[in-house]
């Protein structure tokens, strides 16, 4: 049943980094001088400041306003503000993306009217899988940062949406230093967290980090609950004055019983709207399961070669074990009787092993009497993958019966033995790449580079994989380029080009696999840097082009499987604007806000990946106050949606209608109070007005519920 929905199995990738200490507990140079909110004049961690350089869209040092394509940083404050506890929970509120559910245990992501399968750690590029990186937990991140647009560049393969890059914080502190987090809210959640820094030698040369989570949670939806395991530990090393070393290594378990797999109805038989189901209402069974554990390990090097030349080296190996035994349910019930459901038992499992590795040199050079940047490096990333199944006994796998009284006590079937189903290969994506930033005159610059892949994937015969193949590119050229003006010192227009490379392994009604998605990825803006650098602001006008966009063959299946048979939709376009702010608009107010808005249509005229949002807003924001409120504050974030063009058959009257969620928002509200200069407390209500919405990315004739309303305490502790 997962390949029927998910053409494209990658390999999962869940990897947790590192919490910060809080801004009171951070080193700072110099002498502190506390304003009236209680804030001093030299900190940095706020809302999408604070990052002064960011590589992780062309591999060279970039402010944000020099980075010719739109970058958004959610740093470790704005994650604890919105007590955000997984990755996906940080990407609901950031400008340009739009998160939702295909089921209770995954989430899909999109940017600009793709899919989006870039995923980093570190800089370095990651496969996501069946469950992806965006479930696992936050506790061990430092900051997140997203690339909206192609990013084939550094990443190689992959869409034009964007790139996240998850970055694990380091063991950097010089004396003992560390965080106690204890959670409580809603539906029995209980977490906490402790996250412990320190020099392990004198002079600090040599310094440890660790992070621990634990947590249980219960959910809005019937019979689901959940317990968590992050255990995350590193070490940074100064070997002398030009090399430095961080290793690390990261365990993640999650166990998940009772997740609702498949969706709720949203029509009776009779062609009539399902919506009186109420949002506890699942269709999963008791003994559902759906377990992961992952563990990572990782080596970076850094070797200064004098002057401003800098060799970076980076080896990173990650394994997950995907365990989930699941019934999906399917069909539109008698609106009476609940009869008409069909069922099918799953039992999937798989163990996808990954390993990363990456050198580059970066420094400055002199030419024509100005200075410029060079990047030059050499990826490899190695994935081998595959799930089997286990299919039901026959005659032991019960009718649904009423599902208007389901309740998931249904008998759980024997299983038969344990089968090869599909996607057991090996994938492996070679890259050597190339940039420069050349100064052109003293406004202008131009960055300019390119990539050439080599990626083959080996697959192995299974169910349904009849007879193996090979799928090879050799020597793909992905070309990138940006030119940069700025106007004043605070004020910079771009534009940036690169093309677009995706190998597929989606297969047409004929047991055909698709053509590589190739394209061309434009794009133009402007980027202010405001109030002495405090806020910053962005415009930005983008134009995707792409071949053989993989789209459903309705009524056809890939021969011998039950994988929906896939046609390549030629002439795709993609085009719209994003508009984004982040940062302090007054002293002690942080804010991040963004709109974006985009459409995409195949050569036709027909609105490919209907299921996603057109027009998007996100709002995050915070208050500190001063004077005699000093150490309190309030905040809170906003989501809005317009309703996609999704369509679909209603099964009475065999009218085509819109399906699609109806445009909502969600609003949040935050407020903490300093109970002492180390001591804080903390109090988050999301979907403060209890708005009941569809929160669905896919169709499969149903919808899933988003959250209703729920509260969170938060108690933090710092030393």
């Amino acid at each position: 049943m997962r390949r029927l929905f998910f053409p494209d199995l990658k390999l999962a990738l869940l990897v947790a980094s590192a919490l910060s200490v809080p801004a009171f507990a951070q080193e700072s140079g110099g002498d502190q001088q506390e304003d009236d909110t209680g804030r001093s004049d030299n900190t940095i961690v706020v809302y999408g400041r604070g990052i002064d350089r960011n590589n992780a869209a062309t591999g060279l040092d970039l402010t944000p306003r020099e980075t010719p394509q739109s970058l958004t940083i959610i740093t470790r404050e704005q994650i604890d503000d919105q007590a955000a506890s997984t990755v996906a929970d940080v990407l609901e509120y950031t400008t340009g993306l739009s998160v939702k559910r295909v089921d209770r245990g995954r989430n899909l992501l999109s940017s600009r009217g793709f899919d989006i399968t870039a995923f980093q750690l570190d800089g370095l590029p990651f496969a996501t899988g069946n469950v992806g990186l965006e479930e696992s937990s936050t506790a061990i991140y430092d900051r997140i940062e997203v690339i909206r647009g192609a990013t084939g560049l550094l990443q190689g393969a992959g869409e034009p949406s964007a790139s996240i890059n998850m970055v694990r914080n380091r063991a950097d502190a010089h004396e003992l230093t560390g965080k106690i987090t204890l959670e409580a809210g809603s539906w029995g959640r209980y977490s906490g967290i402790i996250d412990v820094s320190a020099p392990l030698t004198r002079d600090g040369s040599v310094r440890a980090r660790v992070v621990a989570e634990r947590y249980t949670q219960d959910a809005f939806v019937d019979l689901e609950s959940s317990n968590g395991l992050t255990l995350y530990g590193t070490i940074g090393a100064d070997l002398g004055e030009t090399t430095r070393v961080n290793v690390g290594a990261s365990y993640q378990r999650v166990e998940r019983d009772g997740v609702m797999w498949a969706q709720l109805p949203f029509w009776y038989a009779d062609g009539s709207l399902a919506r009186e189901w109420p949002r506890s209402k699942t269709t999963a069974a008791d003994w559902n399961e759906w377990d992961t554990t992952e563990k990572a390990a990782f080596v970076n090097l850094e070797q200064d070669l004098g002057g401003s030349w800098q060799l970076r080296g980076d080896v990173s190996y990650f394994e997950q074990i995907e365990d989930s035994k699941l019934i999906w349910l399917w069909g539109n019930p008698d609106k009476v009787t609940g009869l008409g459901m069909d069922i099918w038992p799953y039992w999937y499992r798989t163990h996808p092993k990954q390993w990363s590795f990456n050198l580059q040199v970066k420094g400055g050079y002199n030419l024509f009497g100005r200075e410029h940047e060079l990047v030059v490096g050499a990826m490899h990333n190695n994935q081998t993958s595959g799930w089997t199944n286990r299919d039901p006994v026959d005659g032991t796998v019960a009718p649904v019966g009423d599902f208007n009284a389901w309740d998931g006590s249904y008998p759980e079937p024997e299983w038969g033995d344990r089968y090869r189903m599909s996607g057991f290969g090996t994938t492996k994506q070679t890259g050597l790449y190339g940039v420069t930033r050349l100064q052109l005159l003293e406004p202008l610059k131009l960055i300019a580079g390119g990539r050439m892949t080599w990626w083959t994937r080996n697959e192995e015969e299974a169910l349904y994989t009849p007879e193996a193949y090979t799928i090879e590119h050799k020597g793909v050229f992905t070309p990138y380029a940006g030119l940069i003006f700025d106007f004043t010192d605070n004020l910079s227009a771009y534009v940036s080009y690169t093309s677009i490379f995706n190998p597929q392994t989606a297969r047409d009604r004929n047991g055909r696999y698709l053509d590589p998605l190739t394209g061309d990825n434009y794009e133009a803006g402007l980027k202010a840097d405001l109030m002495d650098g405090r806020l910053r602001a962005s415009a930005a006008v983008f134009r995707v082009e792409q071949n053989n966009f993989p789209v459903a063959d309705t009524g056809y299946f890939v021969p011998g499987t039950t994988d929906p048979a896939m046609k390549p939709a030629q002439g795709t376009v993609s085009k719209g604007y994003e508009l984004e702010v982040q940062g302090e608009v007054l002293p002690g107010w942080d804010v991040s806000a963004g709109w974006s808005h985009f459409k995409a249509r195949d050569a036709d005229g027909v609105d490919v990946q209907q299921h996603q949002p057109r027009q998007v807003f996100r709002m995050a924001t915070k208050y500190e106050f001063g004077g005699a409120l000093k150490g309190a504050s309030l905040g809170g974030s906003l989501r809005w949606e317009s309703r996609p063009p999704q369509t679909a058959e209603n099964p009475g009257t065999g009218e085509i209608e819109p399906v699609g969620q109806e445009a909502y928002v969600l609003v949040n509200l935050m407020a903490a109070y300093d109970i002492t200069r180390q001591l804080s407390l903390q109090l988050n209500v999301n979907n403060v007005f209890d708005k009941a919405y569809y929160n669905t990315n896919s169709w499969f004739g149903g919808y899933i519920y988003g959250e209703p309303r729920n509260a969170r305490i938060t108690l933090r502790y710092a030393f």
